[in-house]
Order: structure tokens, then sequence, then C-alpha cells
């Protein structure tokens, strides 16, 4: 399990890719690519605009609290558990069995936050990950070879347990 010292948990607040203040501005960019979506909320929204994900990764949960926007996603169901501030390798496998093997959902016992960036890691290029950033909007991270290189860089802050 990989966990993230608190004293780097800042360099995760900036969004990784563009941040937009909605779904509705982002549905263009979307079209002809895979979709991966991190988040219930966003994974909601995606389908309220007509846009079914490959991978759907959530936690029943948004900001910490109970998620009553859930999405019911029709697709073969995938558990993980990854406690808050860390990337399990319960976590990483089951993104690697849903990248190769889509569509999927993946609920998360603990928190799915991280999730982007073993996401980014294991997605196709010219995959699009969303996730939602709290307060602010979603942000789109379009998959190529800098998003990797700098999903990879991130993971080198993190302490192996």
């Amino acid at each position: 399990m990989l966990r993230l010292p608190e004293a780097h948990r800042d360099l995760f607040k900036k969004p990784f890719g563009t941040l937009y203040g909605s779904i509705g501005e982002l549905l263009t960019l979307l079209e002809g690519r895979v979709v991966y979506a991190v988040g219930d909320v966003v994974t909601h929204n995606l389908l309220a605009a007509g846009v079914v994900p490959d991978i759907a990764i959530i936690d029943g949960y948004t900001m910490r609290t109970p998620c009553t926007r859930s999405p019911l996603l029709r697709a073969r169901r995938l558990t993980a558990k990854n406690p808050p501030g860390t990337i399990t390798d319960e976590l990483v496998d089951a993104i690697d069995e849903a990248v190769k093997n889509p569509p999927g959902v993946i609920s998360v016992e603990g928190e799915e936050d991280l999730a982007v960036i073993p996401l980014v890691l294991a997605a196709p290029p010219g995959a699009a990950v969303l996730y939602g950033q709290p307060g602010e909007g979603v942000v789109l991270r379009l998959v190529d070879a800098s998003a990797k290189q700098e999903a990879a860089s991130m993971l080198k802050v993190f302490v192996r347990e």
C-alpha cells in the first residue's frame, strides 16, 4: 500500500488537468473517447448528460458525506479497499482489470480520491479521465505521455507501507 504523507497533501490540491465549471462545458471533448470517471457526483453528472463512462470509480460519498446521487450503472462490479490518503495494491489491481475489460464500476471501501493517479497510468492514450474538484467543478485529464509522466512523478512522494 502506498500512503501520501501529510507533508505532501498540498501537492494534490491543484487540478491534475483542466478545470471546468460543469460537465456541460467539456462534453464535446469526450466525443469518440474512452471515458473514465472518478467520483459519485462526476459519474452521476456524466450519466445525466447522456455519457456512460467506460469505468466509474465510486465510494458512495461526496466530500466525506454520504452521496444521495450514487450512480446506477449496468456494468460489471469490482470492489477494492482503499483507506483515505492511500493507493492500495487492491485498488490498482481493480483499475487494471477494469481498463483491460470495460465497462466496469469499481466500488471503493474507503476513499477513491487518489484513484486518478493509477487510473491515468493504466489508461490508454487518448482516454479522458474526469474527477471532481470540490467546490470548483470537474477536472478533465486527457491521457498522453505527459499525463502518464506527471502521474508517475506524483507517485514518487508516496511511501510504501
